[in-house]
């Protein structure tokens, strides 16, 4: 029986997924590559790594994920969460094989650091790193929260440690695929704040998460459309010294920080104004069907331009 049970999500990941599964060479685990329907050579990279494939559609990162975590033959006592564009550190996968066989049975699951690469540059500054996000659990003990953003894993008792090593975030796909899956996002986002879905769905979470959903909850929503998105841009890279990441750090931190965020105000405007004009009955125009094939956000999803900087994407 492997020690862990490792989940990755996939869609068109045939430029990340080879070093995904490089970065898990040494460790006692079980793969398993859910796929919702790519056509390039994911699915033939899996395989060659020995990975398990499992076809299921797509219907949002959370839906699919506890899919994984119900169906899955998951037999080893922890399993971890990896999207494709993500990958562990030599450092990480020792420490992960060397702290699971000893953790306190109190402890149900890890917290990792995420370090966000973008043009091959480590963004370290504008707020992003750290980044703590629980990936590692006991079998059976967590479940992501059903909402179309901003989902976190949620153990159902225990306590949670963290783990000393990060994980890196680096997508292989280049930037005309970043903006197409942020605009994704945005509509995800949009989506959400209109049906009015992020508080009564919303699991209770503790700790820097929380905290940041307040200060998006209670902050950022309530000022005005399109300011917010200024506000929120400088504080990023002035504030918070975005500004030391460079040229690479320029262009991620106004397109995540800037553009990211007024893309979701325009649409927010877009159909608040849409729904004035309807007397008042909802309405997504514009906005994508989910259900349609399209290059889907396999969520890098702690890098959403999400004002807390939780899980979207890079």
């Amino acid at each position: 029986m492997p020690l862990l049970n490792i989940i990755i999500l996939t869609y068109q990941e045939e430029l990340n997924l080879p070093h995904a599964l490089r970065s898990l060479k040494g460790l006692d685990c079980e793969v398993f590559v859910v796929d919702s329907g790519s056509t390039d050579r994911t699915l033939e990279i899996a395989k060659s790594f020995g990975a398990r494939v499992v076809k299921h559609p797509f219907e949002s990162h959370a839906r699919q994920l506890n899919w994984a975590l119900d169906e899955l033959p998951l037999v080893g006592p922890w399993t971890l969460r990896l999207d494709a564009d993500e990958r562990l550190t030599d450092e990480l996968a020792a420490e992960i094989s060397r702290v699971l066989s000893s953790t306190p049975a109190a402890i149900t699951g890890y917290l990792i650091k995420r370090r966000v690469y973008f043009w091959g540059r480590w963004i370290r500054f504008g707020g992003y790193y750290p980044t703590w996000l629980l990936r590692l659990w006991r079998t059976g003990m967590a479940r992501s929260e059903d909402i179309w953003m901003d989902e976190h894993m949620v153990v159902t008792s225990g306590s949670i440690g963290k783990l000393q090593h990060d994980f890196i975030d680096e997508n292989h796909k280049g930037l005309a695929h970043w903006i197409d899956k942020h605009n994704r996002y945005s509509d995800c986002e949009v989506m959400e704040i209109n049906a009015a879905s992020g508080q009564s769905s919303r699991q209770h979470i503790g700790g820097a998460v929380a905290r940041k959903r307040f200060m998006k909850n209670a902050i950022y929503r309530r000022s005005p459309l399109f300011l917010r998105a200024i506000a929120y841009a400088f504080l990023r890279y002035v504030i918070l010294l975005g500004f030391l990441d460079g040229r690479a750090g320029f262009v991620f931190h106004f397109l995540q920080g800037f553009w990211y965020r007024l893309i979701v105000d325009a649409k927010l405007y877009e159909s608040q104004t849409d729904k004035l004009s309807r007397g008042g009955a909802e309405t997504n125009r514009g906005l994508t069907n989910f259900h349609e094939p399209y290059e889907r956000p396999e969520y890098d999803r702690e890098q959403r331009a999400d004002v807390v900087g939780s899980e979207p994407g890079h």
